[in-house]
């Protein structure tokens, strides 16, 4: 992935690295690290190539609001884009389309060539994370697949710039663990190529069901925009209460909206219920940090609110398979 990016002076910059084609098919995994510096802004970028698949994820603190920026020539690729935090607008002169980039959204996009330009918010640093199936791939991937992934394939072998959805979706819980799994990968040789293949393939299942069950209820009722305003804030304040949480009469009178629509609204908005999602939080919390060998069972059940550790231990045990000892 390697853009120009100009600056307010029209000199150009080279972020990222052009893809390498020998090191994109090689069938073992190639990783790189590297950080820039420019005068519009900072950025460290991570990239990985195996197989016809290409990673690529960083942190970016952008300093001037609008860049102009271009990129063409690059391997033909779908990209599985997930913004993490930050967002922003893009938009390419080259097919007429804009496309909003919205902190914990996600997308599947094609888009051969960019030459347009980029609006960001100056004041919040940008996290994003992208996996980039090589065309024929990801066509052959989606063959046998839905309607809606027989569409957008059709739409990617005409050669048409395209996003499978022109609404983005909220990244779920299973998106940001799948995301961290690759991120802390810690495997090495073949080992470490068959995990990427398989949480790459993973992220693009979650991807492809989310987009079908939202397709599915474009004939239902839409939230209104206070509704879901107000949901989303039942969700900070689930999350930061996690240890204690409210009941859900307590939440919903918390946020300012009645118990019904939360119920049926979250369900919508984060496909779970309130407090399902609010234990798959807290266990891939624990996920986390299991991790850390200094806290151990018990401390890790207290700190997450668990009422006791066989409580903890059979709950982590039914999601993951595993018991949390046998999980470290």
């Amino acid at each position: 992935m390697a853009l120009n990016i100009y600056d307010s002076d029209n000199k150009y910059y080279v972020v990222g690295n052009k893809f390498d084609i020998s090191q994109f098919n090689q069938p073992m995994v190639t990783e790189r690290r590297d950080k820039y510096s420019f005068p519009f802004g900072d950025a460290e970028i991570v990239q990985i190539a195996f197989s016809g698949i290409y990673i690529v994820y960083g942190d970016v603190i952008v300093r001037q609001s609008r860049l102009r920026i271009k990129s063409f020539d690059e391997p033909d690729v779908v990209e599985l884009h997930f913004s993490l935090t930050g967002g922003g607008i893009m938009e390419n002169y080259l097919t007429n389309k804009r496309l909003d980039i919205k902190a914990n959204h996600h997308n599947i996009i094609y888009s051969p060539d960019f030459d347009g330009t980029a609006e960001f918010d100056t004041r919040n640093q940008h996290k994003f994370f992208e996996i980039n199936f090589e065309r024929s791939r990801f066509i052959d991937l989606t063959n046998e697949s839905s309607i809606l992934l027989k569409n957008f394939a059709e739409n990617i072998m005409n050669g048409r710039s395209v996003e499978i959805s022109s609404e983005n979706l909220p990244i779920t819980l299973a998106m940001h663990s799948c995301i961290k799994d690759i991120m802390n990968c810690h495997f090495t040789g073949g080992l470490k190529l068959l995990f990427l293949q398989s949480k790459c393939l993973e992220l693009l299942a979650l991807q492809a069901q989310a987009f079908e069950d939202a397709a599915k209820k474009t004939e239902r009722p839409v939230l209104r925009a206070y509704d879901k305003e107000r949901i989303y804030y039942a969700r900070e304040y689930l999350l930061a209460n996690a240890n204690h949480p409210p009941s859900l009469t307590e939440l919903a009178k918390i946020a300012g909206i009645n118990e019904f629509k939360l119920k049926h609204g979250f369900k919508e908005v984060f496909k779970n219920t309130v407090f399902g999602y609010l234990s798959d939080y807290k266990l891939m919390k624990a996920k986390e940090l299991l991790a850390d060998h200094s806290k151990d069972i018990k401390n890790i059940s207290d700190q997450l609110g668990y009422s006791s550790v066989q409580h903890f231990s059979n709950a982590f045990s039914k999601k993951f398979g595993i018991s949390p000892g046998k999980a470290r």
